[in-house]
């Protein structure tokens, strides 16, 4: 790998968010002990299964790198020391140009152009977001599988999330532990037991109640998080986009510019009015189905409706994680660029360039979308 000297990786592995990285390096610690984990790993490459894997918008040097005028790059991160993150580390873009001779000179025939690992590397360079929901589906319909450790919610998430998941699923939990004595006041006990990574017997009643096998109840559990995930994730992001669209449709950048650079940058400015707003509406519509689902369960006391739902949800990962991850790179990026922007400097190239990144992550392929039920 080329020598790239990284020396923020221990403040990255503290603030590591699910939807731009992930972090297997803090995974290979926890989990070494594991027995799935030893015997379905996501690389086959130890390296790689210690990597940190992030969405990165590329820097106007970085972009000279690729030949496809992309603007966000997964980044690839091997720490030095394992044992010491602040001892820096090397790092590589998928796809940049020359990156089949980095993989060669590294890691040698094991990681050829073929192999299982360069696939994978492809397949996460794929994607527009790294939340464990979104990149659990997108792996399994293109034939790969890994332990469940490798597609859960990272702690700091876990932390973030749980009064919101509490107050969601109260309803239920009150009706399964009716008439269970003290248990009836002990919601918060039982979410952290839902959010962990292992099911275990004390949410025994929520499977009766659901009317799902062992393996399903799993199943159900893992995407059931996912749909309170990007409920969370929606509620939080839509607190900024009214505010960053305004501003979008407000900032001036000052210097020279050509007729055709300003004329596509108020052109821009409309489009990307209404790509925000039919990205949102489209995720709202696929977690609508999950409220309708569980409201029908709790009003009328039968979990068929819901059960169905959960064993048919991984299908709509994909549509809610393209669409949430395009919203909340358009958001962080910005808020981080323009955190000030009645004084923001910005040349018209460079805010036609962000804007231009802003419309091709807001075009999602032509499918329909996984509404029904």
């Amino acid at each position: 790998m080329v020598n790239r000297a990284v020396r923020n990786l221990s403040y990255l592995q503290k603030s590591a968010s699910t939807a731009r990285v992930l972090n297997l390096h803090v995974l290979s610690r926890r989990m070494r002990d594991d027995l799935e984990y030893r015997n379905a790993p996501l690389f086959h490459h130890k390296a790689l299964n210690r990597g940190i894997y992030v969405k990165h918008r590329l820097r106007p040097n970085e972009a000279e790198l690729f030949d496809d005028g992309r603007a966000v790059a997964t980044k690839i991160l091997l720490p030095l020391d394992p044992a010491d993150l602040r001892s820096g580390g090397r790092y590589v873009f998928v796809g940049e140009r020359g990156f089949d001779q980095v993989m060669d000179n590294v890691f040698g025939e094991r990681l050829g152009a073929d192999s299982r690992d360069r696939r994978l590397l492809n397949l996460l360079d794929d994607i527009p977001s790294l939340d464990p929901f979104l990149l659990r589906e997108h792996l399994r319909r293109h034939g790969f599988e890994a332990a469940p450790c490798y597609f859960e919610l990272s702690d700091s998430d876990l932390k973030r999330i749980f009064g919101f998941v509490e107050q969601e699923v109260s309803p239920l939990v009150r009706m399964s532990l009716q008439g269970e004595g003290g248990f009836a006041n002990e919601t918060g006990k039982l979410v952290k037991k839902m959010l962990a990574t292992n099911i275990d017997s004390d949410l025994e009643p929520l499977r009766l109640v659901l009317r799902l096998e062992p393996d399903q109840f799993a199943e159900g559990v893992f995407c059931w998080k996912g749909f309170l995930y990007y409920k969370w994730a929606l509620h939080q992001v839509m607190a900024q986009v009214p505010n960053v669209a305004r501003q979008i449709g407000e900032i001036q950048p000052r210097g020279p510019a050509q007729p055709h650079v300003r004329e596509y940058i108020e052109s821009a400015r409309v489009s990307l009015r209404g790509s925000i707003a039919q990205a949102v509406d489209a995720a709202q519509q696929i977690l609508d189905v999950y409220d309708r689902a569980f409201a029908e369960m709790i009003a009328r006391g039968d979990p068929q409706a819901f059960r169905d739902f959960l064993l048919a949800a991984p299908a709509r990962f994909v549509d809610l994680g393209d669409r949430l991850g395009a919203i909340n790179h358009l958001v962080s990026f910005w808020t981080f660029r323009f955190p000030d922007t009645i004084r923001a400097f910005v040349t018209p190239d460079e805010l036609a360039d962000i804007l231009q990144d802003f419309e091709q992550g807001l075009t999602f392929p032509k499918r329909a979308l996984a509404v029904g039920w």
